[in-house]
């Protein structure tokens, strides 16, 4: 095929470029959002969160991050109604333009949704530049789905959550004797579920197939080991009475301020292995193509290059330690008031959904997941604890991003179409 044997390194380089960029965005919108209730709750400091982030994002996104990559590929679009040119030059664009908008969303300290501006991007690159029917319609209806469904259900496991710790632990006679005697559970819940998601689904790419009994049991081990540091570090927290007499559960969120440590490293975990996939799906499917010389079936199921993987997760970590520090600072601090207890519950409904959604290849926000636990947890303290002012903000983002990205995507398609055809 002359047009990828005339161009097909200069693309190949375009394309790792923009999927880089596309990752940066990630790092300093996304990831934000998913160490803002870390930060907020003052349990870890910023610099703190963008450590953990940098070592868990890195990991779930190369170790189990090909899931979720497949969707993007190849699950919105029809590859086989669209010639491999137009597919290259399409998901440089999608990423291009989904890029744009999360540096634009970034400088202004919105926290907007990756999965929006690049599945919108890529709807936008194929219903106009190719035609209407080279969108998967049907597969485009679970994604939109799952952005309604994914904050209720996060916010219904928050609540829930918070609603345990409140019963459990807060309203009760030792509330600090209390938690640190069912703190060590939630650690074991964190790890397990983190645990049992990533090995039954996420390490298939990288040659590790365990069976579901061998996963299952290996996730209690993990569990076991989160819950046995934990414990290990709470023996060191004493009651602060003075500490107490200004705040009665000061003492209580110091044993919290614990387990966020471990929530936040599920946390940036889960949101690696879901939202690398924003950025390396596109360049996944212009690598796949560019290697076959066109001749591949563009839609083949075929696994993600581990470099490709390594380029997102390395570009996330960037764009999170360059620029990520505004949104964190506008999450974690202006839906609700957080406490440690409060961000646990949030931070934890949120890596369950996420990695449950990215064990089943549904590239779900983790941005409506996190505000939809954030909203849990406010609700059940009564709706005046909540900010509505910005919760209407972050709404009106949600509703601009999708056209957004799809009017920038074939804005970029045009464009380079008209450079290199």
């Amino acid at each position: 095929m002359s047009f990828i044997a005339d161009y097909g390194f200069v693309l190949l380089v375009l394309a790792c470029m923009f999927g880089f960029f596309m990752a940066w965005g990630v790092g300093a919108n996304d990831v934000a959002n998913a160490m803002g209730t870390s930060v907020g709750s003052r349990a870890l400091t910023i610099k703190q969160a963008i450590v953990v982030a940098m070592v868990f994002e890195f990991c779930g996104a190369y170790l189990a991050g090909g899931q979720v990559t497949e969707t993007i590929k190849s699950g919105i679009v029809d590859a086989s109604a669209i010639p491999p040119e137009l597919m290259v030059l399409g998901m440089m664009s999608a990423l291009l333009a989904a890029g744009t908008w999360l540096l634009i969303a970034s400088v202004k300290g919105w926290p907007v949704s990756t999965t929006h501006s690049i599945v919108g991007a890529v709807i936008g690159f194929a219903a106009v530049g190719i035609s209407v029917d080279a969108v998967h319609w049907s597969g485009v209806g679970p994604i939109v789905a799952s952005w309604v469904v994914s904050p209720m259900l996060s916010g219904t496991i928050a609540f829930g959550l918070f609603i345990s710790v409140q019963r459990l632990i807060i309203d009760t006679d030792e509330p600090f004797q209390n938690a640190k005697r069912f703190v060590p559970l939630y650690m074991f819940l964190t790890g397990f579920m983190v645990a049992l998601m990533t090995l039954s689904k996420g390490l298939k790419h990288i040659g590790l197939d365990l069976s579901s009994g061998q996963s299952f049991m290996l996730a209690v081990g993990v569990g076991a080991l989160v819950m046995l540091i934990g414990i290990a570090l709470l023996t060191r927290i004493k009651v602060d009475v003075e500490a107490d007499k200004a705040f009665h559960f000061s003492s209580v969120e110091k044993v919290f301020a614990v387990l966020m440590i471990f929530t936040a490293c599920s946390m940036a975990f889960a949101h690696g292995s879901n939202d690398v996939a924003n950025a390396v799906g596109p360049l996944a499917a212009v690598v796949g193509v560019l290697q076959s010389e066109g001749t591949a079936a563009i839609g083949a199921k075929a696994a993600v290059p581990g470099w490709v993987l390594l380029l997102g997760a390395i570009g996330i970590v960037i764009g999170l330690a360059t620029y990520g520090y505004k949104v964190i600072a506008t999450i974690g601090k202006q839906i609700t008031e957080l406490t440690p207890s409060r961000g646990f519950a949030a931070e934890l409904a949120t890596a369950t959904t996420v990695v449950g959604a990215s064990a089943i290849g549904l590239p779900v926000s983790t941005t409506h997941t996190l505000v939809g636990a954030v909203l849990g947890v406010g609700i059940a303290r009564g709706i005046g604890a909540l900010n509505l002012g910005v919760v209407g903000k972050i709404f009106m983002s949600w509703l601009v991003t999708l056209p957004v990205g799809a009017g920038l995507a074939i804005v970029f398609f045009l464009i380079l179409r008209a450079i290199f055809t």
